[in-house]
């Protein structure tokens, strides 16, 4: 079975599931590569319009297989230095693809999610949580820094830079209760109840036109880096006027006001 199984549990949704569930779902270089896979054919299909990301068995994910992690597609040949970079940008990159990807990717989180398992939530768009969760950014305590992965500049966006630095800093454990109060989560429910709210948010994302939620994805992102309020709504202008113009926008507006399911033909 592969280290990634990929599913339609419905129109619109491409479901990823993390699927090492004796190593909870720990990286290596086979599920990394099965991760980039997954999130290229999410991005090619054009019906895709909302990526679900969890993990199988009890855990999310358990951050890098310390057990050993492979190397990179071609770089068996190479000298050490040279496969441990390939290696790790072949894992940091899967990040930068969620954080672009123009579909929302939800995050649930069955279980553990320790660094690179912590990196994959922040990079989420919207993230929820069973209640059994626990989390830690785990790099500082494997002798490594403390920033990886993009977590330096991910989590202080999501949950601010005081307590960021604390749990990079310390590595410490924190549970899903903490990490919904801070702002790290959208929500915890109890494990059962995972899977249906997801499915109430994802019937939410599915509501909106689909020009509307990538540019909406698009745009939140950007706006954390623009330097002012002018050049955001600036930003905001542009995206008003190409998504308000499309057939599929109009359909929103008529579905409203009907009080009934919109159907989309992405015109």
């Amino acid at each position: 079975m592969s280290a990634v199984e990929v599913s339609w549990p419905r129109p619109g949704v491409y479901r990823i599931e993390l699927h090492r569930p004796e190593k909870l779902n720990a990286v290596n270089a086979e599920l990394a590569q099965g991760l980039h896979d997954a999130l290229d054919a999410a991005e090619r299909d054009p019906h895709c319009r909302v990526v679900v990301v969890t993990g199988a068995g009890r855990g999310f994910s358990a951050g890098l297989d310390l057990d050993g992690y492979g190397d990179a597609p071609g770089t068996a040949d190479m000298g050490q230095v040279y496969r441990d970079l390939a290696f790790q940008r072949l894992v940091a990159t899967l990040i930068q693809r969620v954080h672009r990807l123009p579909k929302p990717v939800v995050a649930a989180v069955n279980g553990p999610a320790a660094g690179f398992g912590l990196a994959l939530v922040c990079a989420a768009d919207i993230r929820f949580a069973a209640s059994t969760a626990v989390f830690t950014t785990a790099f500082i305590r494997i002798g490594a820094s403390g920033c990886d992965l993009g977590i330096s500049w991910l989590l202080p966006r999501l949950v601010g830079a005081g307590r960021a630095h604390e749990l990079m800093l310390t590595g410490r454990r924190f549970d899903a209760a903490e990490a919904l109060r801070i702002g790290l989560l959208a929500g915890v429910v109890e494990p059962g109840a995972l899977g249906s709210t997801v499915d109430t948010t994802i019937d939410a994302l599915l509501g909106a036109a689909p020009m509307a939620l990538e540019l909406t994805k698009q745009g939140m992102w950007l706006g954390l880096e623009l330097p002012s309020l002018d050049a955001a709504i600036e930003l905001e202008n542009r995206q008003q006027v190409l998504s308000a113009r499309t057939t599929d926008s109009a359909e929103a507006r008529a579905a409203f006001r009907e009080r009934r399911t919109p159907s989309f033909t992405f015109q």
